[in-house]
């Protein structure tokens, strides 16, 4: 029998929906015993080593980023194209039977996420490259998903943070063309939202980028950057092979572009 002092903790700690790994619920105050008496009579349903959900609850990829976030010790969320794409500004959706979640954080995801028994593949990030810990850590450049009632929001990146995101990987996993689709859409971003940004990115291939991009469809917040307050390093940046320089911001791009 379960102590019903310890069941009433579990389903505060494990609403449905969402998941939780032994060693946090054990640091939340379970007792190691109680956890392991609540897999044994099924209780708790393992989802992967160490990892379970209570009785036999549906996972959602929304169930597992929001258990994830509150469990990670730095922050995390869903950015890149996944945040477009929450927000109805993706231009085009993978016609993978698997859905693509990405997922950006300080620190490498836990292992057990590809065990998932789920139809999602999570893609991670690490943001070091791009920014600094405390940009991921401010609210300002997030948003919420509510995505069930009671239960914790998913947290994504508001779109001025995303689409710097999403230039990270031109040209590797982006073309140019499916960057320049997205940056057509972004019509409506937050200047001051933008500058910040702009000003704490360390990436000096995104920035030229991403002002090459805005350029080239003369966004009305463009006109409020100060461009000459951000450092865009010296010398040319080789993006696009075989491609030619674009003058103002010295990186090649595509020649039919």
């Amino acid at each position: 029998m379960l102590n019903t002092e310890a069941r009433q903790q579990l389903r505060s700690l494990l609403p449905p929906g969402m998941l939780a790994t032994k060693q946090w619920l054990i640091a939340r105050g379970l007792n190691p015993h109680f956890v392991d008496n609540a897999v044994r009579s099924k209780t708790l349903q393992p989802l992967a080593a160490g990892v379970f959900t209570l009785f036999s609850e549906n996972m959602s990829w929304e169930g597992v980023v929001a258990s994830l976030q509150r469990m990670a010790p730095s922050p995390l969320h869903v950015g890149g194209l996944s945040a477009l794409e929450i927000v109805g500004l993706a231009q085009y959706l993978s016609r993978s039977e698997k859905r693509r979640v990405h997922l950006y954080s300080v620190d490498p995801l836990p292992r057990w996420l590809s065990r998932l028994p789920l139809k999602v593949q999570f893609e991670a990030h690490r943001t070091k490259a791009l920014w600094p810990d405390a940009v991921m850590s401010d609210p300002s450049y997030v948003k919420q998903e509510q995505w069930r009632e009671g239960l914790p929001p998913v947290l994504f990146s508001g779109p001025e943070k995303a689409i710097l995101e999403v230039l990270v990987d031109v040209p590797r996993a982006i073309s140019f063309e499916h960057a320049d689709e997205l940056m057509q859409g972004l019509y409506n971003l937050s200047p001051r939202k933008v500058d910040t940004l702009l000003l704490a990115c360390v990436s000096v291939k995104v920035k030229r980028l991403f002002l090459w991009l805005a350029e080239r469809h003369n966004h009305a917040w463009m006109k409020k950057l100060d461009t000459d307050k951000y450092d865009l390093g010296s010398g040319k940046r080789v993006i696009a092979t075989e491609g030619r320089l674009d003058k103002t911001w010295l990186i090649t791009v595509p020649r039919n572009m």
